[in-house]
């Protein structure tokens, strides 16, 4: 008993190190619990995909083949560790054939591990999550399960002669300001966003951008591409065909009237202007600061943007695919 005074004792005369080092020990048992939980969740992420590593296949079918892209520069040169930590062993367990190649996306569905902390993609492909090694899983587990969606893609035009491609969209405005310089206010923990707005009101006022904009109206979304292409006919066919439309007597042709695009101008003075693959073709003027394009920052510059439907296919979770199909079903 009297020892455990004496700890007291200690404590009350030596508050301040009390303080800091009961601080320590609570987020010390913080972040190895976080650790212990995530583990857990890479046990059952390459437990599940341990079951489709150990399917018999076929003499007659081919490996599997994953094509991984990745970006090294994402989350502060940390992806490469979070790849090879998170989403490596389960793709390597599902007995996919992994390699780095260059073709065309257009022409295979693409797999999108969400590796960085800005990742606006992943929302859309897989269901919202906080814990990043959750993320990481599920976006590797939806690659193996195999639904797939296409998505539209945005073909950006500036005075450069390369054009930037964006999934999700174009920002441009003061809450992307402010969003850029949440990171520098970390110290104020749960408050940083809110202080990052703060500040960014501060420094000028009001926050309106002014904005040139011409655009087309919405017009009717092109069919889908059927999956499978009609088989070519035969040699006799295609000899026949020839030869009829040369011996055929020439056919005078009928002009046409060529129709106008209908551009529409406006002007604007807003706070934030997004574009995001809703939009058909929009062309922008008058920019100052910096552009969004899928949460990476460009110049801003007068720019044409012009949308490209189903570019792409993506790998995605099953339940955000029935999610995402049913308006186009209604």
């Amino acid at each position: 008993m009297a020892r455990v005074v004496r700890m007291f004792k200690t404590f009350k005369t030596h508050w301040k190190k009390t303080t800091v080092g009961v601080c320590l020990l609570t987020w010390g048992g913080s972040w190895l619990y976080g650790k212990h939980c995530d583990n857990l969740l890479r046990r059952a992420a390459c437990q599940e995909a341990q079951v489709f590593g150990n399917q018999l296949i076929p003499s007659n079918m081919q490996v599997k083949k994953a094509t991984v892209f990745l970006n090294p520069a994402a989350c502060k040169g940390k992806a490469r560790n979070l790849f090879e930590k998170n989403a490596a062993p389960i793709l390597h367990l599902s007995g996919l054939d992994i390699t780095i190649v260059k073709a065309t996306f257009s022409k295979i569905p693409i797999g999108f591990i969400p590796l960085g902390k800005t990742s606006t993609l992943s929302q859309t492909l897989y269901p919202g999550s906080l814990n990043q090694v959750q993320r990481i899983a599920d976006a590797t587990l939806a690659i193996l399960k195999g639904e797939t969606i296409p998505l539209d893609v945005l073909q950006i035009k500036g005075e450069k002669e390369q054009p930037v491609f964006a999934v999700t969209g174009l920002r441009w405005g003061s809450y992307r300001d402010a969003g850029v310089k949440v990171s520098k206010y970390w110290y104020l923990g749960p408050l940083k966003t809110k202080a990052a707005h703060f500040f960014n009101t501060l420094k000028e006022w009001p926050q309106k951008h002014q904005a040139s904009l011409t655009y087309l109206g919405p017009t009717k979304r092109p069919p889908e591409e059927p999956e499978e292409k009609p088989s070519r006919p035969s040699l006799y066919v295609r000899i026949y065909r020839r030869l009829s439309l040369y011996w055929a007597s020439p056919q005078k042709e009928i002009p046409h009237e060529v129709t106008l695009e209908a551009w529409e101008e406006m002007q604007l003075s807003t706070i934030e202007l997004s574009i995001t693959t809703q939009n058909r073709q929009l062309d922008l003027t008058g920019t100052e600061g910096s552009f969004g394009i899928d949460s990476e920052e460009y110049e801003a510059m007068p720019v044409e943007v012009k949308l490209l439907p189903r570019k792409l296919e993506f790998f995605c979770d099953p339940r955000r695919r029935e999610q995402m199909l049913q308006p186009a079903v209604q």
